[in-house]
Order: C-alpha cells, then structure tokens, then sequence
C-alpha cells in the first residue's frame, strides 16, 4: 500500500455541491486499490517507512466502506508476515527493523482479514513471539512502554501494546494496573492527556489514553466533564476539529477527537452535522480520496480516518467502527468474545 499523496485534491470536484457533500464510495474504493500501483513514483519509495501501516489504513477503510474483499487476502498476508522481524515484532517492510506502531498494525490487519492462525507457520508461534516482543518493550518502573529496542517512550505505544495484546488475548503478560497508573500520571488539569507527564494536552494522546483505560476497563478514572468539554472545544466555524487550541482543522481529528468523545458519552456535545459536511468536503468526489482539508491532495491516511470519522457519527449504509480500536464492530466483537 502506497502512501503517496494525490493525484486528487479535497473538494476538487467540479460538478454539483450535492455530489461533493455525498460520499463518493466506489471512488474511495477505486483510489484505495489504486495505491499500489504507482511504485515509479519517488513518493511511493520515500514512505516505505509507513507501508505495513498503509495497507492498515487502506484495508480499514475499505471495510468500512463495504468493501472487504477491495484487496487479494493472500497477497494482505503475505506481505504482512514478510515484515516479521526475528524477534517477534514486526518492521514497515520487508528488511526493516521492528517498532511497536507496526506490530501493532500487523495485528490489526491479520484479525481484520481473520488470518491470525498464519502465525502459527513454521514451526513458529507467532502470537507468543508477538505477545513477548511487546511485554519486553514495557518500563517496569514506570508503567509505559518504549516503540522499539532504543527506548523512545510515549502514550502511543502504551495505547499500541495494550491494543495488539487484547486482540491477541495476551494482557496477562503485561503490568496492567502500572499501564493504567501512568496513563493517570499524564491526566493534565483541563481533563485531557499529554505525551508523557506533565506534556500539553492533544486530541491525539487523548484518544491513546482513553483508548487504553476503555481496553483496560477503567474510563471510571476519566473526568468526563472536563475532558468532554475540552474535546467539544476543538470544533472551529467551518464544522472542522482541531487538535489542541489555535491549531487549523484537519480531517484526522474526525477520528481523534469523535473516538474519544464517543469512549466517554459525549458525542452529542459537537455538532455532528457540520463535521460531516466538513469531512466531505475534503474528499475529491471525483478521484477518490480524502484529504486533511479542502483543496489539499488526498492520502490514504486522511482518507481512513474521515471515513471512520463518518462512521461514528452514523453516516448512512458505512459499516460501523469501534472507537476504542479503530476497526470494525462486528470484528473487534467477534475476537474479543472469543476468549
């Protein structure tokens, strides 16, 4: 999966305002499994750092949009188990060194397409090699968890490793209360969370660590109101959100900031409405794809998240999105009761 950016741009239709503020499905679908067909572009080789990721965006969008069999099974799985590294976790791309982001997309894509059973290949138990590489990337002392083997620690790991190992049914090989005491430690006083302790409050460390205590079953520690409030905040004039205050809209936070306001029941304090004309009007209704606002190019990153964006806001004939995990309902049920 690509991550070049284009050739469409938000709102660059040229026919009627009605089609631009309608959902452009099979146009997204077209793009989505356009993406990887434009590897003589510099671009496609300059974001391989990003590929195991992409095909995560890619194939999530095209779930939700109807589409689940847009792109080959075995060519999704392939791939995917080409970028298992020794240690269990796995790398962007074939060759590349393992991180916490893409393992964590790894495993999000093999129970998408139900492939987990792959793991378990060559003698291999590649569940137990996944579970163990994120378990020794945890801090013992302090809860988080570092992204990879040179200790970068953040919120988005945390959220990552607690993300990938219930999926996986494997949270008892972690400190869980320690995971959830640290979350706690980067609650700030406007009811949001930062990077780390004590780090400004963003939409987008806010969605890890909600997401973390919904996984670990403790929203009881989240300050609803404040934190609600602070969310509702991010909504400009134009319908847009933004990510933390006197920054510009942009479309992912559809997903940041709605997913959070959906974990703690305060969805009904946006005007869900105006984000989705928003939202829609940063797609290219005629080339597929969504872009961070209009009249910039589209990518597959901003095209996911609008679309999971619509989702949670009940945008009609989509298929539904869970907010903790950002896939599918009816999957992320389907694993998840199937302890």
């Amino acid at each position: 999966m690509s991550l070049v950016s284009g050739p469409g741009r938000g709102g660059a239709a040229t026919e009627t305002s009605a089609r631009q503020l309608q959902l452009q499905v099979e146009k997204h679908v077209s793009y989505i499994k356009s993406l990887d067909t434009r590897r003589d572009e510099l671009e496609y080789w300059l974001t391989e750092h990003l590929r195991l990721n992409g095909v995560y965006w890619g194939l999530t969008a095209l779930y939700l949009l109807g589409h689940p069999d847009a792109l080959p099974r075995p060519d999704t799985i392939a791939f995917v188990l080409s970028c298992q590294c020794e240690n269990g976790g796995f790398g962007a791309a074939p060759g590349h060194d393992a991180h916490m982001l893409y393992t964590v997309s790894a495993v999000q894509i093999l129970v998408t397409i139900d492939a987990l059973d792959e793991l378990q290949r060559d003698g291999r138990d590649g569940r137990q090699e996944i579970g163990h590489y994120i378990a020794a990337l945890q801090d013992r002392s302090s809860g988080t968890f570092a992204g990879d083997e040179w200790g970068e620690m953040d919120t988005r790991f945390l959220y990552g490793a607690l993300n990938a190992l219930s999926l996986l049914h494997l949270l008892h090989l972690i400190d869980l209360p320690l995971a959830v005491s640290h979350v706690q430690d980067c609650a700030n006083f406007d009811g949001g969370y930062g990077v780390s302790p004590g780090a400004e409050s963003h939409a987008g460390q806010i969605f890890t660590c909600v997401g973390a205590l919904a996984i670990a079953g403790r929203l009881d520690l989240v300050d609803r109101e404040k934190l609600g409030r602070w969310l509702s905040e991010r909504q400009l004039e134009n319908g847009g959100l933004n990510g933390r205050p006197e920054k510009l809209e942009d479309v992912c936070y559809s997903w940041w900031v709605v997913s959070s306001l959906a974990m703690i029941d305060r969805l009904h304090w946006i005007d869900g409405s105006r984000l989705k004309e928003f939202i829609l009007r940063c797609q290219d209704a005629e080339k597929g794809g969504i872009a961070d606002r209009p009249g910039d190019m589209v990518d597959v990153f901003h095209t996911v998240f609008g679309i999971a964006g619509l989702s949670l806001l009940k945008y009609e004939n989509l298929i539904e999105v869970d907010p903790v995990y950002c896939m599918p309902r009816h999957i992320t049920k389907r694993v998840l009761d199937n302890s």
